[in-house]
């Protein structure tokens, strides 16, 4: 069941407790001095410490040893036991962070209860510690894929104020990742284990969206029937994401200045504010200074939200990192007729790098998620691509049904994909001569020059040799093209 450890100046009183816990399945240490008592949590690091509050009626000892079991690694739970009990020995425990308080005597059944509420406790704060965890993980920096200069940018922006109060302005197109990137900013900051809470406010009615910010009193309008909180009380101490802020009526504009100037909310239909500590991040695809310029968007506000302001990349801005996240988004990938890992041809990835992604990554995302669905040999051909995307490709509309070699995806940068032979770096030489390169005891300049050389040959084929082409393709100057060319031999 658990480990206990328990100890009492009365040996009688041991030797009871001891073996009725055992006969509930219990393991128990018992000990009936308070200074071995002590040095055992290192060695036993018990799930519950019940411990005597008076070892000689005169000194508290019982929190020493409360102090203790609580500074371990796991915690343990501590129920203090003592026949000297008052309110403030009582309340003296508890706030020293002992689960509950027992007076002598005490039924063993009492006891019994009380360890068992005890160790539900503690799982269900086990659960939410890796919970908690594993949300973290989910959105740590290393989670949003992209090695582009762009995105390195994005990086270092989110990685300088995570950790501050600084309200945020997050721009960028749909589906670029703007959720993602304000979740990194909570999950990676001092408010981490407190509330996150989303808003749309293109989703909700005026009316609505008030009520559901702010929050109502009871009979602040027809079907309040009770009272109720708005987000922003229920993000206290952690982070509200105000998703397309640039929608929010002018109304609640007003509304929304005032919590930013003054730190507290006023639910609908009550006077009285109250107080909130919550960092507000905003995002929006629509140009802020437009909707000023039309008198649809408050300057006064802009200039609140927009302390510290993030620019996401568009997908045709960053080129280079579709094969990252197409090799993220196969990931584990498996078809569901055969049961094997999808694969994707080089060609298939041209056309992927050739689109411009007007949906961006989420955009990116689905075209990946349909192909893998339906391409058959667990080979993502060309045709396996949303029809409206080979549309706004015309080169590629006449592709064959099946034709190209298999793309050798990039690792993401979420983590590392295992090698397929060997470990260290002879394991990493066997995946390089695997992966097509042919010289795997070449040094990294000249393996990255071969690479680079193929790449741009391959580019300039893609667009019949159109220079201007390739470089938008690319995502690098003109005058960087010719350099690159011109460096590396390419006519």
């Amino acid at each position: 069941m658990a480990k206990v450890l328990l100890v009492d100046d009365e040996m009688t009183m041991v030797q009871m407790v001891t073996e009725f816990l055992r006969q509930e399945g219990h393991e128990v240490f018992p000990y009936t001095n308070f200074k071995d008592a002590i040095a055992a949590l290192e060695t036993h690091t018990p799930e519950i410490v019940i411990s005597d509050l008076y070892f000689d009626k005169t000194r508290a000892h019982g929190l020493e040893i409360l102090q203790k079991a609580r500074s371990i690694t796991p915690p343990a739970s501590v129920i203090i036991i003592t026949a000297f009990g008052s309110i403030e020995t009582a309340v003296e425990a508890m706030k020293s962070g002992a689960y509950d308080y027992l007076e002598k005597p005490f039924k063993l059944d009492e006891l019994n209860l009380c360890i068992q509420r005890a160790l539900s406790y503690n799982e269900a704060i086990s659960e939410n510690l890796y919970l908690k965890k594993q949300l973290k993980k989910k959105y740590q920096f290393s989670q949003i894929i992209g090695t582009a200069p762009k995105m390195q940018e994005v990086f270092k922006m989110v990685e300088r104020t995570a950790d501050t109060d600084s309200t945020i302005l997050i721009l960028g197109e749909s589906g670029t990742g703007k959720e993602l990137v304000a979740r990194a900013l909570h999950f990676n900051s001092k408010r981490q284990f407190a509330p996150f809470i989303p808003v749309n406010c293109s989703a909700l009615p005026e009316n609505l969206l008030e009520s559901e910010l702010f929050g109502h009193r009871k009979g602040a309008f027809t079907g309040a029937i009770n009272d109720k909180k708005g987000l922003f009380q229920e993000a206290d101490g952690g982070t509200i994401f105000l998703d397309e802020i640039g929608s929010m009526p002018p109304v609640l504009q007003s509304r929304l200045l005032r919590v930013l100037q003054e730190r507290e909310v006023r639910r609908v239909g009550e006077n009285v504010p109250t107080y909130i500590n919550v960092r507000v991040v905003a995002a929006t695809n629509e140009p802020l200074e437009e909707r000023i310029k039309d008198g649809t968007f408050r300057e006064d506000l802009y200039y609140r939200l927009n302390v510290i302001s993030i620019t996401m990349p568009s997908l045709r801005e960053r080129r280079d990192d579709i094969p990252l996240l197409v090799s993220h988004f196969l990931k584990n990938k498996i078809n569901p007729r055969s049961g094997q890992p999808v694969q994707i041809t080089r060609q298939t990835m041209e056309v992927l790098t050739a689109h411009d992604w007007p949906g961006n990554v989420r955009e990116l995302e689905n075209a990946i998620e349909r192909a893998a669905t339906l391409c058959e040999n667990n080979v993502i051909q060309v045709n396996d691509l949303p029809p409206s995307l080979l549309k706004a490709l015309p080169q590629f509309s006449s592709t064959p049904a099946v034709s190209g070699e298999i793309a050798q995806l990039p690792m993401s940068n979420t983590s590392a994909t295992p090698l397929k032979s060997g470990t260290g770096a002879e394991g990493e030489m066997s995946a390089l001569a695997q992966a097509g390169t042919g010289h795997p005891d070449l040094p990294l300049k000249d393996f990255l020059r071969e690479q680079e050389v193929a790449y741009l040959n391959r580019t300039m084929a893609l667009v019949g040799g159109d220079k201007e082409k390739a470089a938008i393709l690319l995502g690098v100057s003109l005058a960087t093209l010719y350099r690159k060319l011109s460096e590396d031999g390419i006519s």
